[in-house]
């Protein structure tokens, strides 16, 4: 079976600036494209899964996720490195578009887009990896037994300080970016580990 690094967008990739509204605005952080890159070249999937709640809220239209991700991935391009599938929940429970306001399990800490990634690539979730700036993506992960990273880019710094020792969400590495992220993951890849959750 393949494995995979699935990703978040905003605070992980691009630049967190609160709901990216449209394509023009959209920047990645420094290194992001040498991350993807690092991580392309392992043979690992590398796939996109994002909350857009601002679909349900009202603050953009679904067709503009798909605009900022071909422009997303012009610009990784530059750098030689690509997205192998991107998925992304537009919905939310409190959202004021009737379509979107809906309770899912796509939308992080649910686990929808995980496994339908998993089915539609063939993918070992045991084996893989997650990287998220938020601890929902970590619980995201720990829900689907993938190794969830936190990276401190975007909300990370401040989701750092939730963890306790008492916490039932860890993470299993805390990294400073995504390209720091991509270096621990291919050295444990590379290890034997390969993800394994029950290491």
């Amino acid at each position: 079976m393949e494995r995979a690094v699935f990703l978040d967008r905003d605070g992980v990739i691009a630049e967190e600036i609160g709901y990216l509204r449209d394509a023009s605005e959209l920047r990645l952080i420094p290194d992001s494209s040498r991350a993807v890159h690092l991580l392309n070249k392992t043979g690992m999937k590398v796939i996109l899964i994002t909350n857009q709640s601002g679909v349900a809220r009202g603050y953009f239209a679904e067709g503009v996720i798909s605009q900022i991700h071909q422009a997303m991935e012009k610009q990784l391009s530059a750098a030689k490195a690509f997205i192998d599938a991107i998925y992304y929940c537009p919905h939310h429970p409190e959202g004021v578009i009737e379509e979107y306001a809906i309770q899912c399990d796509c939308r992080k800490p649910g686990s929808g887009m995980l496994t339908q990634a998993a089915q539609d690539h063939g993918i070992d979730l045991k084996h893989s990896y997650l990287v998220g700036d938020k601890l929902s993506d970590v619980e995201c992960a720990q829900r689907t037994g993938v190794s969830g990273i936190l990276v401190l880019t975007g909300y990370g710094k401040d989701e750092r300080k939730k963890i306790t020792d008492g916490s039932s969400v860890k993470p299993i590495y805390i990294a400073k970016d995504l390209y720091e992220a991509a270096q621990w993951i291919i050295e444990d890849y590379g290890s034997g580990n390969r993800g394994d959750t029950d290491r």
